[in-house]
């Protein structure tokens, strides 16, 4: 059985509303578990291969993690430039993991549990890649001044351009991450034959 694995599908939305009071803001994280079968390891792993988040290629994912990004933001014209002086996010994460639909013979439940917290440790590192991203659009974005720009207009493409760049690098990053993880010898590959050689 050969099944592609995607850990990070990324969905960002950007928008602009009405400006509210900065405050400290924090992710919300949420897990959405999908229901597999199975009373062996072997089995467990052929069920995710069966009902697992379809990837962008072919195949399903064991897991992966997605995140949806909205931003209060106000633009202020101050003289004949123009300013960002409100830009706070709404971050909300979202994790999908598999789950089992029954309960789990003793030794094979060990093996899932190993097995399970290894991967939710995995995507919780996409999930803490995703919120340094928030947090430099939010550093670059604060105070972020565009000169000769009096209907604030040219501040809009220019902001959008900074957040291509901070977004691919966001992207690259999980990448590279998936490379060592799920490449010969990585830790989701040894999760995986652990679980499937086990009970």
């Amino acid at each position: 059985m050969t099944t592609n694995f995607l850990s990070c599908v990324l969905a960002a939305v950007f928008a602009s509303v009405p400006a509210v009071a900065l405050a400290e803001w924090q992710a919300v994280e949420e897990v959405r578990p999908y229901s597999i079968s199975g009373t062996s390891g072997a089995g467990l792993y052929a069920s995710i291969g069966e009902r697992g988040p379809k990837t962008s290629g072919f195949g399903r994912a064991i897991a992966h993690t997605t995140f949806k990004l909205t931003w209060t933001r106000k633009y202020e014209p101050q003289g004949n430039a123009c300013v960002i002086v409100t830009n706070r996010p709404k971050l909300i994460i979202t994790y999908t993991l598999p789950k089992p639909s029954a309960e789990l013979p003793a030794a094979v439940k060990s093996s899932w549990e190993g097995f399970i917290s290894g991967v939710q440790a995995h995507e919780r590192v996409h999930g803490e890649t995703i919120k340094e991203m928030v947090k430099e659009i939010e550093a670059m974005s604060i105070g972020l001044t565009v000169a000769d720009d009096p209907d604030c207009k040219k501040i809009r493409i220019e902001l959008t351009r900074r957040l291509g760049e901070i977004s691919q690098r966001q992207r690259q990053r999980g990448r590279d991450f998936d490379k060592i993880e799920m490449g010969d010898g990585g830790n989701i590959q040894q999760l995986i034959l652990k679980l499937v050689n086990g009970p």
